[in-house]
């Protein structure tokens, strides 16, 4: 892996390798177009791009696509990367390339509730078989056996932001020879890389915090040479490349991206501190919280003191208090994303853990007063005073 890279900042907005040198462009243009000219017809050659692989028909090949997996190889340290008209996208591609009959594939009970629902199905139809751990570091260690082949997991877990112990896992998946993916959405490479933890493949929701504007759906994955060159082919066949013009508008929303995540994680710990002290919240999940028993994890593992910019708390009133609070908002908008510019209160029991076993989420602390903060761009103290005249109404 290509560990050089000193700034974020600076692999997002250079990271691409486009110049034009015929007008001395150095912005990445939209080639919006789905063939391209072979320069021996006869002999059915086709133009190269940096990685080896035929330049000729954009289901397989986009320069613009192109421009954008070669910022996200550096910014995760990774060889290569791909990227995929969807985060779910994604990670289809690596399912369908490590699923197969007796492979064990273990994974947090708690995650996005359709990465769990996808694999499962995918495991049952093609006879893998699924390990759903305890959202814990030891659990997951524990779960990895000499039949494990593939270990996913998120840095931070959906939506109670646990922090997994990324060095542990990745230590016992490779005694074993499992593959590791850490989906790294919820922290994004400026505050953390797995890479450099030995994790295998690096997956993110384009959609979120790279992107960053709450305008555009894409997926990735970032990992050696190798892997993807096996995961080329899973995205060919299925044609699930992400399209030029969001990659164009990925690659203009990433080069904020230190900035953003920065100020969005400042505002969150400002937020977290807030709720904590706040009459109507019972509880606050935060890693940045010096009471946060997930703290020490990440004061170890991210690059720098920021903890993300998703808030998780409970509401006093049980489910009646926390939809009081999401119709009271009046700055933060009601809606199940994240990552982007404005910040979005979500209700997770009906969005991103829709899909988990109403006794899963029991036990894992996913209730009917829990609500999900993606802090935005927003003067933190407006955002306070929004959630503090919503708590109030309860």
């Amino acid at each position: 892996m290509d560990t050089s890279r000193k700034s974020a900042s600076t692999a997002a907005i250079h990271g691409h390798g486009f110049y034009d040198s015929r007008y001395g462009v150095f912005i990445p243009p939209i080639y919006l177009t789905v063939v391209y000219e072979q320069p021996n017809r006869a002999l059915g050659c086709t133009l190269m791009t940096d990685r080896g692989t035929d330049l000729k028909y954009s289901r397989e090949e986009n320069v613009t696509a192109r421009a954008l997996e070669n910022v996200l190889a550096k910014l995760e340290l990774a060889e290569d990367a791909l990227v995929f008209n969807s985060g779910m996208a994604a990670l289809a591609a690596i399912y369908l390339y490590s699923l197969r009959r007796g492979v064990k594939v273990v994974l947090p009970m708690e995650a996005y509730g359709t990465t769990i629902q996808l694999i499962t199905i995918l495991s049952e139809r093609l006879g893998a078989e699924v390990y759903k751990a305890w959202p814990s570091t030891e659990a997951v260690v524990d779960a990895i056996d000499e039949n494990t082949e593939l270990v996913l997991i998120e840095t931070m877990t959906n939506p109670t932001l646990k922090v997994f112990d990324v060095r542990e896992i990745a230590k016992r998946a490779r005694e074993v020879g499992a593959l590791l993916v850490v989906d790294n959405t919820f922290v994004t490479p400026v505050i953390y890389n797995p890479t450099r933890d030995r994790a295998d493949a690096v997956v993110h929701s384009l959609t979120k915090y790279i992107a960053g504007h709450n305008d555009v759906v894409g997926g990735a994955v970032a990992s050696s040479k190798e892997l993807i060159r096996e995961l080329w082919e899973w995205r060919r066949m299925l044609g699930s490349i992400l399209q030029p013009f969001e990659a164009y508008l990925i690659l203009r929303g990433v080069k904020t991206l230190e900035a953003r995540v920065e100020k969005q994680c400042k505002s969150a710990l400002a937020i977290a501190e807030f709720l904590r002290d706040h009459p109507k919240v019972k509880e606050v999940s935060y890693p940045g919280l010096p009471d946060s028993p997930y703290k020490p994890i990440a004061d170890r593992l991210f690059n720098r003191r920021l903890y993300g910019a998703m808030v998780s708390f409970k509401v006093v009133g049980g489910r009646e208090g926390a939809l009081k609070v999401l119709n009271k908002v009046r700055i933060i908008k009601p809606s199940p994303s994240l990552g982007g510019t404005e910040s979005l209160l979500t209700y997770p029991v009906i969005s991103a853990a829709k899909t988990l076993p109403s006794d899963e989420r029991i036990k894992l602390g996913i209730t009917d007063d829990l609500l999900r903060l993606s802090v935005g761009l927003e003067d933190v103290n407006d955002l306070i005073e929004d959630l503090d005249q919503a708590l109030n109404s309860v």
